[in-house]
């Protein structure tokens, strides 16, 4: 059997498709690639046994039919420093070697069987069906990854919660302390429905998928998810559980509220955090008409920081902490300019909104208080 292709097409594909492989398998096959070959079609597997990702290529030349696994250092090594070219590839499935033909000289190595390698299971068709934009999708999971927790006892809390309800499609993620919830309005079922994305295929998604890359095609059920897009499909275990009711921990009246430049308060978080107590991060936000003082102080070692900001409040002047890497991240993970902090009282979740919201989305990120010493 042989095959032609293009050599950073080839090497493009299993850069991305290597990021499924783990350092250590429990299965040594799950440490090749898989290739089938069938109608002049290449499509590569790779796999961890929970996740398996998918991807095709058209072959420029095909002579003959078949599928084999190589072991992905060797060929992504092999194929990684060559410049663009094409490669042909020369297998003999019965001896099990392949040979690799390019411009200057060859690669000769060992393939295995594929008869091994482990396929997912196909999703039932009664499966639950959502479509979304890609680049949709990629910035609700690149807005909520950094809120994911990392708990043993509640494994729930690890991974993202897709939930569609009769209003909207709402993507959340939470680790009691902090919380993101993104909802998009164009995405709505009569029929509700939910699952949770563990944080490994989140991340795989939001390296793959590009803001012009057409929709995603999500498909799932209790147990499983199979994800289509532009460039192949991804399949993973899903995380099983109840996720807890991320509704009710969102205050609803908040008459105190602040509007304030995003990147200023980001950049003075970030000079006055150093000088906070390095085990709570506590900073203390104090609000007054126009005005919000952010200041830190760790008493161990005698040091402290504070600094002013002319901002938009409105409400009655309060005092109030926050953990300041949390505080960091959430600023960070929003894109607008100018964000909106609504605070009911010092003890209260305070509700961080951007200024101008996504296109038919709603986009609301929240930050538990810490407590204040005097």
């Amino acid at each position: 059997m042989r095959f032609t292709l293009s050599s950073t097409a080839l090497s493009s594909r299993l850069q991305t498709l290597s990021r499924v492989i783990n350092s250590k398998n429990s299965f040594p096959i799950l440490d090749c690639f898989l290739l089938e070959i069938s109608n002049n079609t290449l499509v590569i597997t790779a796999s961890d046994s929970e996740n398996v990702l998918r991807s095709s290529i058209t072959l420029a030349e095909c002579d003959g039919e078949g599928s084999f696994c190589v072991p992905n250092r060797t060929i992504l090594d092999a194929v990684k420093e060559l410049p663009e070219q094409p490669l042909t590839f020369d297998i003999d499935l019965d001896a099990m070697t392949v040979k690799v033909i390019y411009q200057n000289g060859m690669y000769n190595f060992t393939a295995q069987s594929a008869a091994e390698y482990p396929l997912p299971q196909a999703i039932p068709d009664g499966a639950t069906v959502v479509t979304i934009d890609a680049g949709v999708l990629n910035d609700n999971i690149t807005r909520s990854l950094f809120a994911t927790a990392q708990d043993e006892l509640r494994p729930v809390m690890n991974g993202i919660y897709f939930d569609l309800t009769p209003d909207c499609l709402a993507i959340v993620a939470s680790d009691g302390h902090k919380l993101v919830r993104n909802k998009n309005f164009t995405i709505k079922s009569e029929t509700p429905a939910s699952f949770i994305l563990p944080k490994k295929p989140a991340s795989l998604l939001k390296n793959i998928l590009n803001s012009d890359g057409g929709d995603v095609v999500i498909k799932f059920d209790d147990r499983n998810a199979e994800i289509r897009f532009a460039d192949g499909t991804l399949t993973c275990r899903l995380i099983e559980g109840r996720y807890p009711n991320y509704n009710s921990v969102i205050p609803a009246d908040n008459p105190n509220q602040l509007t304030i430049d995003r990147k200023a308060l980001l950049s003075a978080l970030r000079r006055v955090l150093p000088f906070a107590s390095e085990a709570s991060q506590l900073i203390r936000f104090h609000l007054e008409n126009g005005k919000l003082e952010i200041s830190s102080e760790d008493l161990d070692f005698a040091t402290s920081a504070k600094e002013s900001i002319v901002c938009d409040y409105t409400g009655q002047n309060m005092s109030i902490g926050f953990k300041g890497g949390s505080l960091t991240e959430i600023l960070t993970n929003l894109n607008s300019d100018e964000v909106i902090i609504q605070l009911a009282d010092p003890s209260r979740a305070g509700i961080i909104i951007p200024a101008t919201q996504p296109e038919n989305e709603d986009v609301l990120m929240l930050i538990m208080p810490m407590l204040l010493n005097d």
